[in-house]
């Protein structure tokens, strides 16, 4: 089984929740097409300024159990960033809910103790510029730990 980070933004981070469906643009087949049925994908939402008082910090909202090969769809269901223009993420696996995270894992939190991050400092380059990436066994086992540990 391989782990899966999926780079999204909260906007599509709750269509996949609501969906159970993961999308990405077609420049990204090469990291959508190592999927497979039975893998896991966790959702990394990027941080999010909402009003000059209010910043969300970068954080994983849940855990997924991928249940399908990869598909084409151009079902318009995915809110594409604005330096996307109308990306509609056409690329897609269907998803079953592991593990919703309730309250969201604060990401800066656990870049620590995470193999997969090798430049704490410089974290974001880590997950730049993905759709998606592969995390190690122990990276998975540390997060679903942590997401079953109370919180404030």
């Amino acid at each position: 089984m391989t782990h899966f980070l999926a780079i999204s933004n909260r906007d599509n981070s709750d269509v996949v929740t609501k969906k159970n469906i993961w999308g990405v643009p077609k420049r990204f087949i090469n990291q959508i097409s190592k999927t497979k049925p039975g893998d896991s994908l966790i959702v990394y939402v990027g941080q999010q300024i909402i009003d000059k008082e209010t910043t969300l910090p970068p954080a994983l909202t849940g855990c997924f159990e991928i249940v399908s090969e990869v598909f084409e769809d151009d079902t318009e269901i995915f809110t594409s960033p604005a330096k996307l223009g109308n990306e509609i993420f056409p690329l897609r696996i269907k998803l079953s809910p592991k593990e919703i995270f309730d309250p969201e894992l604060n990401f800066k939190q656990l870049i620590p103790h995470l193999e997969f991050i090798t430049n704490k400092k410089q974290w974001s380059g880590h997950i730049r510029g993905q759709a998606m990436r592969t995390i190690p066994d122990e990276d998975y086992e540390y997060i679903m730990k942590a997401a079953n540990t109370p919180r404030d």
